[in-house]
């Protein structure tokens, strides 16, 4: 047991070793004056970092095992669990050649800034198989804590520190409301285990199997699906998210957007669909997406920073992606996958430009990007038009099939209010290109300098699978329907 236990996990194991290894090594050499500069300590902890995480995605997909549980039923391995796995490492890699430029450009002469990406990295990839509520809520803490102290890793920047404050508060809050419910369900099942409370639920309503105990557990489903929107940044639940993408240094915020949203959907999946899936919660999600849309839609056309509006694009794109917690079928649960992964291709390209540019902050101050640097102001551009569901590019395919498994279970006035929200964004978001074409700035005095290799490499990768998904979308389309059909959800 031991032995099968250690053979799915070594991904696990092997990343964590290296990031302590990392850790050590950072800690060792920064105390050397000739090894404390910026070249030979922080790049070459990023860079081994980077190395750490692409070798962590080996060992995923070289697994020995396909289907297993794990650690007395408290970890599960499958198709989706691979799936996503493999997924957040990809993102993961995709933020560390981010960070390698940029922590030269800030002259932040931080080697822990890498160590606490790769520490929530590691926590995330045990939230996607978490099996039981007392391992996901750990992975959750584990990778919340890294959090909280990067969105205030700026130091000498209140806003930084505010944001780390606020997060810090509202993400202690929701987990207390996370853990609360995992113990009211402990209490009147009497089990944790995902398998064995859907053996429970499974055929039966709430009321007519617990009688006057139905109440309680209602309640306990009820905070952590609270806690859940709370990490997510869901309607109602968003409030702490624009101003702390806002105020954290712009790779924590690229963190932020990317990375959680891919562990918490995933590990959702398994507790609301496969766990407690009940028609309440069908309509609890179902009002949810709606909400999350309408605000994501309205907000963001006030917006006049950068951060913000993608902010509270985030949360308009989480409402998308409550869609397949709505249908409750396997189309949904196929189109779960497909958009998550579409967004993040789009949440990187944007997050690399807007690195790029470190000294924009407001959207106005994009104004003649055309006209300085040409090259750069298309890759915006084409990511812009998936952004707001235009065909033939990738995000038109995403919203497509979740529209499509909306309509599949019925849900009509969820796909309608999809496609008007949908009509709405296309206002703020082709309105940068209009700026980068068009407009002209108050102030000259921005000069945009060259792209390092690294985010020109993400960008041409990125911008490459956002064109060519609409005419070849079959690989994806074909692993995500044998994950959906065979992860047992």
């Amino acid at each position: 047991m031991f032995e099968h236990d250690f053979l799915a996990l070594f991904p696990e194991i092997f990343l964590i070793n290296a990031t302590i290894i990392l850790l050590i090594y950072g800690v060792v050499f920064s105390t050397s004056k000739k090894y404390y500069d910026y070249p030979p300590l922080v790049r070459n902890v990023g860079w081994l970092g980077l190395l750490s995480v692409l070798i962590t995605i080996l060992l995923v997909v070289g697994s020995p095992l396909a289907v297993a549980n794990l650690v007395y039923n408290n970890l599960v391995i499958d198709n989706f669990t691979y799936f996503f796995q493999i997924f957040l490492l990809l993102s993961t890699a995709s933020t560390m050649v981010m960070c390698l430029d940029y922590l030269k450009q800030e002259s932040l002469n931080a080697f822990e800034s890498i160590v606490l990406i790769l520490l929530p990295t590691r926590s995330m990839l045990f939230l996607i198989s978490a099996y039981d509520s007392i391992a996901m809520y750990l992975a959750i803490e584990l990778q919340s804590l890294c959090f909280y102290v990067i969105a205030a890793s700026k130091r000498d920047s209140e806003f930084s520190t505010e944001a780390g404050l606020k997060y810090f508060i509202l993400g202690a809050f929701s987990s207390g409301i996370l853990l609360f419910g995992c113990s009211m369900i402990y209490g009147f099942t009497g089990v944790t285990n995902f398998e064995e409370l859907a053996k429970i639920f499974t055929g039966y309503e709430i009321i007519t199997l617990f009688g006057a105990q139905s109440s309680g557990i209602f309640m306990g489903i009820l905070f952590i699906a609270v806690g859940f929107l709370f990490k997510i940044t869901a309607v109602p639940f968003h409030m702490w998210a624009p101003d702390v993408y806002e105020g954290s240094p712009t790779i924590v915020t690229a963190s932020f957007s990317i990375a959680p949203k891919i562990s918490i959907l995933a590990n959702m999946s398994r507790v609301f669909i496969y766990s407690f899936y009940d028609p309440t919660w069908q309509q609890l999600f179902f009002f949810r997406s709606i909400a999350s849309m309408i605000l994501g839609a309205l907000a963001a056309m006030a917006q006049n920073k950068v951060k913000r509006l993608l902010a509270y694009s985030s949360i308009g794109h989480v409402g998308y992606l409550s869609i397949g917690f709505s249908c409750g079928t396997i189309e949904g649960i196929q189109s779960l996958p497909i958009g998550t992964f579409i967004y993040v291709l789009m949440t990187v390209n944007v997050f690399a430009t807007v690195l790029a540019l470190r000294q924009i902050k407001y959207i106005a101050d994009l104004g003649a990007l055309a006209k300085t640097n040409p090259i750069l102001a298309i890759t915006p551009s084409i990511t812009m038009f998936p952004y707001a569901g235009i065909p033939p590019l990738a995000g038109f395919c995403s919203k497509f099939y979740l529209f499509f498994a909306a309509l599949g279970c019925g849900a009509y006035l969820l796909a309608l209010i999809g496609v008007v929200t949908s009509v709405i964004s296309c206002f703020y978001y082709i309105r940068f290109v209009k700026i980068m074409y068009f407009d002209t700035p108050k102030t000259w005095w921005i000069l945009y300098k060259p792209m390092d290799r690294e985010k020109s490499l993400l960008l041409a990768i990125t911008v490459f699978f956002i064109t060519s998904f609409f005419p070849y979308p079959s690989p994806l389309f074909l692993v995500t329907h044998q994950m959906a059909l065979l992860s047992g959800l």
